[in-house]
């Protein structure tokens, strides 16, 4: 299998469905078609990705009305120590939320994961995804996450009790291995398949890579083959889809069923509307205007007051408004690898946005907005900035 970093140029050239000028022909869009999961049937084949600190329930709610088939939430530890907290029950709460309701579990003890799997189901869950490909070091020093990577039979123990323990599709989210020189990706595979996992995602990297340099999909795209899969069992891929040409290319490259989408979302959860669109049609939706992002923000902001309340909300809210100015400061949308993008879990509105700078002649006011958004602590004042912010974009488009 080949380790290449990327899609590689020489299978660009080799490959007539993926064109080399990136962008999508006739022959390389996607059928308009939903994804089958386990007797589940999606609208279209976008999911949004499980992010720690990022898929919320105000967060998933979004990306579903704006075009997402399917939002999985974070990531919910199966400790029993754990689910009383805070943040299980605030991760665990799906009210009023379009389905279907697919929750992601970590951990690493077999018992305890049927067990969150029984207790979600009974709480409205109507899918269950199993955690094999978190990098981050606090959960890998827990054995889970993609830790588990490194003792497959116990993964066929996790798998195998957890499809036993609930009557409802049972997914799994990976990577391709623990490190580049350990990839294992077709044992891990088979194992899924052979425990009745009912879709498998894969991230294009390896634990070691974290989220550094590019998605790789030449493991992907041979999976099927290496590990005896066969035609009806549904791939997903992840890592990196962040524009309408991108995932065209990796639908095409990898053969895979479905699309995952995390990092990108952030701050442009318009971008599945955008990506239907364009595997449908082979054409672009016009981009939001900065009126339109306003106010889809702000209703995400209230949205957000309303689950943590208002003192959280505030502080929770920063780094999405980060995020959302960085998209608007990008003249192409955003379209740029997000490989470094902020923390899930952490950052501000400054931290966000700060690495796609907007024009100088902007840089300045922008700066100040930004600032002020960090140091308010109530929501009134927080919507205020934000609007005149934007107002001052949409000034700008006008005159143009």
């Amino acid at each position: 299998m080949s380790t290449s970093p990327s899609i590689r140029a020489s299978d660009r050239a080799a490959d007539p469905a993926r064109p080399s000028d990136g962008r999508a022909s006739a022959g390389a869009r996607a059928p308009v078609t939903g994804l089958d999961i386990g007797g589940i049937r999606l609208s279209n084949r976008l999911l949004l990705a499980p992010m720690a600190g990022v898929t919320d329930r105000p967060f998933r709610s979004l990306c579903r009305r704006l075009g997402a088939g399917m939002a999985v939430s974070e990531m919910l530890s199966a400790n029993p120590a754990l689910s009383g907290s805070r943040k299980s029950r605030e991760r665990a709460d799906h009210r009023d939320e379009p389905g279907p309701i697919a929750v992601q579990i970590a951990g690493a003890n077999p018992q305890w994961l049927a067990d969150a799997a029984r207790a979600n189901v009974d709480q409205g869950a109507e899918l269950i995804d199993i955690n094999l490909g978190c990098p981050a070091k606090k959960v890998c020093r827990a054995a889970a996450g993609s830790a588990l990577l490194r003792d497959e039979p116990l993964v066929a123990r996790i798998l195998e009790a957890v499809v036993a323990a609930v009557p409802v599709p049972v997914t799994l989210k990976t990577r391709t291995g623990w490190s580049p020189h350990t990839r294992n990706l077709p044992r891990i595979a088979r194992i899924a398949r052979e425990a009745g996992i009912a879709m498998l995602a894969v991230h294009g990297r390896t634990r070691a890579c974290g989220y550094g340099g590019s998605a790789e999909f030449d493991s992907l795209r041979a999976l099927r083959a290496e590990a005896g899969l066969p035609a009806e069992f549904p791939l997903v891929a992840n890592g990196d889809i962040d524009s309408p040409e991108r995932a065209a290319q990796v639908l095409a490259y990898t053969g895979a069923d479905g699309l995952m989408i995390g990092r990108a979302a952030q701050g442009r959860p318009w971008l599945f509307r955008a990506i239907d669109h364009y595997l449908a049609t082979g054409e672009h939706l016009p981009p939001p205007s900065s009126h339109w992002i306003c106010t889809t923000l702000i209703s995400h902001l209230e949205e957000l007051y309303r689950f943590y309340g208002t003192a959280r909300g505030v502080r929770i809210a920063r780094k999405h408004i980060g995020w959302y100015l960085r998209a608007t400061a990008t003249p192409d949308q955003g379209r740029r690898p997000v490989h470094n993008s902020p923390r899930a879990s952490g950052g501000n509105a400054a931290q966000a946005a700060d690495e796609h700078p907007a024009p100088p002649d902007a840089l300045h006011t922008r700066q100040i907005h930004l600032d002020r958004i960090n140091r308010v602590e109530t929501p009134e004042q927080q919507t205020r900035l934000v609007r005149a912010l934007f107002e001052e974009a949409a000034d700008l488009e006008d005159a143009a």
